[in-house]
């Protein structure tokens, strides 16, 4: 083995001892002297195993409440020396310091701790500082010292120490080095955000990955880091790919809007929805919204606000979809969904989803707020001669929470809290009302008594015009556009009504 180094000493300081107790049996039958302190030194004389006190190596107490223990000169000299160099040898020699092998450490739960709610005084005391840099100068002296950083790393460390009997290799070291930086890393990113208030820089670091079965295209990588467990349990089907998790993503966000409503469905492909309407029961739900484009459905992502009846699986089953997403399953409309075996089954948790996007831009990052602003009757500003009727004015909010989910440009037909129609990604306004006008004809709606909502304001009459051409009587749009008095008075003029924002919602 290249630069194999045989072990004959480990300190070792834990938070958490799940998964422990064979690495310290095996280090015993390995003859390797064992040093600890505090709860860890505890629970390895509980096992029977004998064990060196920091506190005798270094001659100082653990002192200010357990804050100082290993931070010493004897205890760092033991890890940083280099073994083949004479002055750090004649050093330890000259001070009495044992070096030091191996290094264990599984650092406080910060994140943990965070998420639960605790006081400020209990987080600010599960910032590890001794254990945070046992693990920087194990790692950083990995020619010599072997580091394991965290419990995760506690099977795959006894598998090596089994295997070669306490010998390890260069290449081994270096590996579970990189592990210890990236442990380090991400525990200082968790703790600067936590901090931070002003500060304008960028720390995101995320411990769990999974390797998904290519990127948006076959050719391309595909990971998503993260750990989706927090946010789903996972039922049925096979692994979530690339554009799943984007599809996903722009469901849940989408259903948030309607999250306290009555029974909503929605179908998405590709980032837009194709179908949404609510109604009195799910089943009806899921039919309207199905209607709206039964084609894109096909192999669409599906999810609902409320629990999934058998009566809406039944309907449900009949379509060939990648995943359906609800609060929950009633046990035969689980049954009955998992008749397909690929067929993605997740149940929604109720947790919060972050308040910021990021994403990759040139050779930088943007960062930006969540749009989480939603149209809603208390910030609407009635603009024109005819109000809306209160049904016109639930329809105009229903589309304008689908419009501020679609890529812009868009504009979105509804009616009777059905969606119509859609016009996605358009480089111009006009372009997306045609589309979305020819796709509901398409589908035989009426638009007749149908509202238009508009992501951003009309710089010109032109939408508002096709739009009375089609039988539309009422629109809601952002306004701001110096010609907004053109639109208002057209409508004006045509006995249309016309309600602002002042929120614009473009997505990219």
């Amino acid at each position: 083995m290249g630069n194999s180094k045989k072990a004959k000493t480990a300190l070792i300081s834990v938070f958490h001892k799940d998964g422990l107790m064979p690495i310290i049996q095996k280090l015993n039958d390995l003859n390797i002297t064992i040093y600890s302190t505090g709860g860890t030194e505890k629970f390895i004389k509980e096992l029977g195993v004998s064990v060196i006190p920091v506190e005798d190596l270094t001659s100082y107490p653990s002192i200010l409440g357990g804050r100082v223990k290993t931070l010493h000169p004897k205890v760092f000299g033991g890890i940083l020396s280099r073994r083949e160099n004479e002055n750090d040898i004649l050093q330890l020699k000259q001070y009495e310091i044992p070096e030091i092998d191996i290094v264990i450490v599984d650092l406080y739960p910060f994140e943990k701790t965070v998420s639960s709610g605790a006081s400020e005084e209990d987080i600010i005391e599960k910032i590890d500082i001794g254990g945070i840099s046992l693990i920087r100068a194990a790692a950083k002296n990995f020619n010599d010292v072997f580091c394991v950083s965290s419990l995760n790393q506690y099977d795959e460390f006894l598998e090596i120490l089994s295997a070669s009997k306490g010998e390890t290799t260069l290449a081994q070291r270096k590996n579970f080095a990189a592990k210890a930086f990236a442990v380090s890393s991400h525990y200082d990113s968790a703790i600067f955000n936590y901090l931070n208030e002003d500060e304008l820089a960028f720390r995101q670091s995320f411990d769990k990955v999974s390797v998904l079965r290519y990127g948006e295209n076959p050719h391309q990588r595909g990971y998503f880091f993260g750990n989706l467990e927090d946010l789903f349990d996972i039922l049925h089907g096979k692994e979530l790919s690339y554009n799943n998790l984007l599809d996903v993503d722009a469901a849940i966000n989408l259903m948030n809007e309607f999250k306290n409503d009555e029974p909503t469905f929605a179908i998405l492909k590709h980032n837009n929805a194709c179908g949404v309407a609510q109604r009195a029961t799910l089943k009806q739900a899921y039919l309207d919204a199905l209607a709206a484009d039964p084609t894109s459905a096909f192999g669409g992502v599906l999810i609902s606000n409320k629990v999934i009846d058998l009566e809406t699986a039944q309907e449900i089953h009949e379509l060939f979809c990648e995943v359906v997403i609800a609060p929950g399953f009633n046990s035969d409309a689980l049954a009955l969904l998992k008749g397909k075996k690929n067929r993605i089954i997740l149940v929604q948790k109720a947790i919060e989803l972050p308040n910021t996007q990021y994403r990759t831009a040139l050779n930088g990052v943007l960062f930006q707020d969540k749009n989480n602003k939603s149209d809603n009757v208390d910030v609407v500003n009635f603009v024109t001669v005819n109000n809306p009727t209160d049904r016109e004015l639930e329809d105009l909010l229903f589309a304008s929470k689908i419009c501020k989910h679609t890529k812009s440009n868009t504009i979105v037909l509804a009616k009777n809290k059905q969606l119509f129609a859609s016009g996605t990604g358009q480089t111009s306004r006009v372009d997306a009302l045609n589309q979305a006008i020819v796709k509901a004809k398409h589908f035989k709606f009426d638009l007749n008594g149908a509202v238009m909502a508009s992501d951003a304001f009309f710089p010109f009459p032109d939408c508002v015009e096709i739009a009375n051409n089609e039988g539309i009587i009422a629109v809601i749009q952002p306004g701001g556009s110096i010609k907004d008095q053109l639109s208002i008075d057209y409508c004006n003029e045509h006995k249309m009504s016309m309600i602002f924002t002042g929120t614009r919602h473009f997505k990219h």
